[in-house]
């Protein structure tokens, strides 16, 4: 009995489009084996289209203001918590992990991830909460080459 695969699709500039030159691939699904979809196998071409697009979009989200972009990222992290179980089945037929394991370690945490973000983008001076760091806050790359240039033989200290 043979199933049909579903078809994916690369997604640029607006548009689900296939690879430029036509090329797929089946994925599988790790935990049985069976190829359940095809996949443009993108090349050069691709990405440069995607490139294009993504510099042709930039003006326009580089010149929203901090509020839109927190409404807009707010809407995505909604989006992807109203589909929630439909991208645990994707995640968990593309990877093999268990539904349990998807359910509790990948939803929550990307759309808390986006909903920070989001609050990020009102946050316009540069700097990060302290908050997010355990410990100590990692050490400056000033910091370790300074450390490196002295223990070098021949250096001033």
């Amino acid at each position: 009995m043979s199933t049909e695969l579903r078809r994916l699709r690369n997604y640029i500039g607006g548009e689900f489009r296939d690879a430029a030159d036509g090329r797929t691939t089946e994925v599988v699904n790790p935990a049985t084996g069976e190829a359940y979809a095809t996949a443009p196998l993108s090349g050069r071409a691709d990405v440069d289209a995607a490139m294009a697009a993504a510099a042709e979009a930039f003006p326009g989200w580089r010149d929203t203001t901090p509020a839109e972009r927190q409404k807009a990222l707010l809407k995505i992290a909604d989006a992807f918590e109203e589909r929630a179980e439909e991208l645990i089945a994707a995640e968990v037929e593309n990877t093999g992990k268990p539904t349990g394991l998807t359910r509790t370690e990948e939803i929550p945490p990307m759309v808390d991830q986006i909903r920070f973000f989001a609050g990020a983008a009102r946050m316009l001076e540069g700097k990060g909460p302290a908050s997010t760091w355990r410990g100590s806050p990692p050490s400056s790359a000033v910091s370790r080459s300074v450390s490196a240039r002295r223990s070098r033989p021949g250096t001033t200290r």
